[in-house]
C-alpha cells in the first residue's frame, strides 16, 4: 500500500538522521568512560543506547507522516532494538557490531527462499517503486540475494578484524555507498525489463 506524499528532503532527515546522529554521537564520545547507575559504559555503548529511541521515533514519524511503514523497515527496527539492546545490557559492543550481519542474513535468506520457490519477494516490496517486468525482478532479486550475503560476511570481517573506528565509518558511509552502487549498476536491468509508461498507468 502506497503511503501519503512527504516532503523528500524530510524524508531522508527522518531515515538517515539517526544514523548521521549515531555517527556524531560517536566522534564525540568514543574516548569517553561514562559511569551510570554505578556501571562503567564506553562512549560507543552510550551512543548506541541513544541511538535506539531515535531509531523508534523517527520510525514513528514516518509512519505517522505517511501512513504505512514498510516491513524492512518494521523488521530493521526490530533487529536494531533487539542487538543495541543487548550490547546495552550486557555492555559489550559486539553484539550491535553483529547487527548489520543479521540483518543481511535475513534479508538474502528471504529473498533465497523466495527464489526456490519461483518467485520474487523484492517485486512484493518494492513493485510501485520500479515497475519492472518478472524476468527483470527475478534477475534483480538474485543478484540483490547475493549481495546482502556478500554485505554480511564483509561486515562480520571488518568488526571482527578492524578498529572500532573503523567499523563506525564502515558501517555509516561503506554500507550506504554500497547499496547505492548497487543499484546504480543494476541500469541495463531497469532500461531492459522497465514496464512502459502505458503498463505502469494500467496498474495504478
Amino acid at each position: 500500500m502506497a503511503g501519503k506524499p512527504i516532503n523528500r528532503t524530510l524524508k531522508l532527515v527522518l531515515e538517515y538522521g539517526p544514523l548521521v546522529l549515531f555517527f556524531v554521537g560517536y566522534l564525540r564520545l568514543r574516548d569517553e568512560l561514562l559511569i551510570i547507575g554505578g556501571q562503567e559504559y564506553k562512549g560507543f555503548i552510550v551512543v548506541t543506547a541513544a541511538f535506539i529511541p531515535l531509531m523508534v521515533l523517527s520510525s514513528l514519524a514516518l509512519w505517522r507522516l505517511t501512513g504505512h511503514i514498510s516491513r524492512l523497515q518494521v523488521g530493521t527496527l526490530v533487529i536494531v532494538i533487539l542487538f543495541g539492546g543487548l550490547s546495552v545490557w550486557f555492555n559489550d559492543e559486539r553484539f550491535f557490531k553483529m547487527k548489520p550481519t543479521i540483518l543481511y542474513v535475513l534479508l538474502g535468506g528471504a529473498l533465497a527462499i523466495g527464489l526456490i520457490r519461483g518467485e520474487s519477494y523484492l517485486k512484493v516490496a518494492m513493485d510501485e517503486l520500479m515497475p519492472l517486468q518478472d524476468a527483470g525482478w527475478m534477475i534483480l532479486t538474485r543478484r540483490l540475494c547475493y549481495f546482502f550475503f556478500a554485505l554480511a560476511l564483509l561486515n562480520e570481517l571488518t568488526w571482527r578484524t578492524q578498529s572500532t573506528d573503523t567499523w563506525v565509518y564502515f558501517k555509516t558511509f561503506g554500507l550506504s555507498l554500497a547499496m547505492f552502487a548497487f543499484f546504480m549498476t543494476q541500469a541495463r536491468v531497469f532500461q531492459a525489463y522497465g514496464l512502459p509508461d502505458s503498463e505502469v498507468d494500467e496498474r495504478e
